[in-house]
């Protein structure tokens, strides 16, 4: 592992390395490799048991890994729901995933993802064809609608959507801020701040991957494993508590049945975290973008046993 200094400050780091301290051996997959943040670390505690395996649809991010942690990670390309099944490597024993934008990816005008962005784009994978620019300019205000209520939780969603549809083609996400300000409610965030989540969750299918990706871990069953989930905002830490909910409960009969007739012996495993682990007042005074960060762990149970 080579010692490259990382354009991104991972959130959570102290938690999400503890978290894993039971690891005894096997291999870790970093979901969301990124820049190599949270794996660097991982590798420095926990090296000598684990193999890292890293996986990410941004070309730039896995190249920038590849030469920061060298040999001591296989990588792949692509979405993780899809690519964590094709993974062969045995035992998994420790899985992570941060859902948030890198702050390399925000901070790049010409990604599109910030408020100040010359253009509308918002692709964490630059091969694939659907971008910002396509949902602005190209779906109709139904469609619009639709994504700005149940992916940005705007209550004003018809009242945007509509003023996005009088002023199109917008050619730039600052044009698209500018919008927001205008017609949002004024708030201590920028008002465009749930437009721009919406529309990225849209663009990369975000909510999907996550289901996806929590069906692959469901189906494999890795014996043992521990997973853990770091999320951003209400949408996808509401998936992930009710997911890991459903996969420590033991008995599935439906509520109205007066006594358990399914076994009672259906858990997966358990819950490690009973309230998200969030970062200290310390971190995020460091590093604003940690202070809606929330880490839910789950340890699957042995299914050998």
């Amino acid at each position: 592992m080579t010692t490259i200094d990382a354009p991104h400050i991972p959130v959570l780091l102290q938690e999400v390395c503890d978290s894993f301290k039971e690891i005894k051996e096997g291999y870790f997959v970093d979901c969301t490799l990124g820049y190599g943040g949270h794996s660097s670390e991982i590798l420095k505690r926990y090296g000598d048991r684990v193999k890292l395996i890293g996986i990410d649809r941004d070309d730039e991010a896995l190249e920038f890994s590849k030469q920061r942690l060298g040999e001591s990670v296989i990588t792949y390309k692509g979405s993780f729901s899809k690519v964590f099944e094709t993974i062969d490597y045995r035992p998994i024993t420790g899985v992570l995933a941060d859902f948030g934008v890198s702050s390399l990816q925000l901070d790049k005008l010409e990604r599109g993802f910030s408020f100040e962005s010359g253009n509308l784009d918002m692709r964490m994978d630059k091969t694939q064809q659907l971008n910002a620019s396509d949902v602005i300019n190209g779906y109709g205000k139904l469609e619009l609608e639709r994504i700005l209520k149940e992916y940005g939780e705007i209550k004003p969603y018809k009242k945007l959507a509509q003023a996005i549809v009088d002023n199109r083609p917008f050619h730039s996400a600052k044009e698209l801020s500018q919008l927001a300000k205008r017609v949002m409610p004024k708030t201590k965030h920028n008002p465009a701040t749930l437009l721009f989540q919406a529309i990225r969750i849209e663009v990369n299918q975000e909510l999907s991957e996550i289901e996806g990706l929590l069906d692959a871990l469901e189906n494999q069953k890795l014996s043992g494993a521990i997973v853990g989930l770091i999320t951003f905002h209400s949408l996808e830490d509401r998936i992930v508590k009710q997911r890991f909910k459903q996969w420590s409960q033991s008995c599935i009969c439906p509520p109205e049945a007066h006594k358990c007739e399914c076994g009672n012996n259906h858990s997966l495993g358990k819950v490690l975290t009973k309230k998200p682990l969030v970062a200290s007042k310390q971190e995020c005074k460091l590093n604003p973008r940690s202070r809606s960060a929330k880490l839910r762990v789950f340890k699957f149970r042995n299914f050998d046993e």
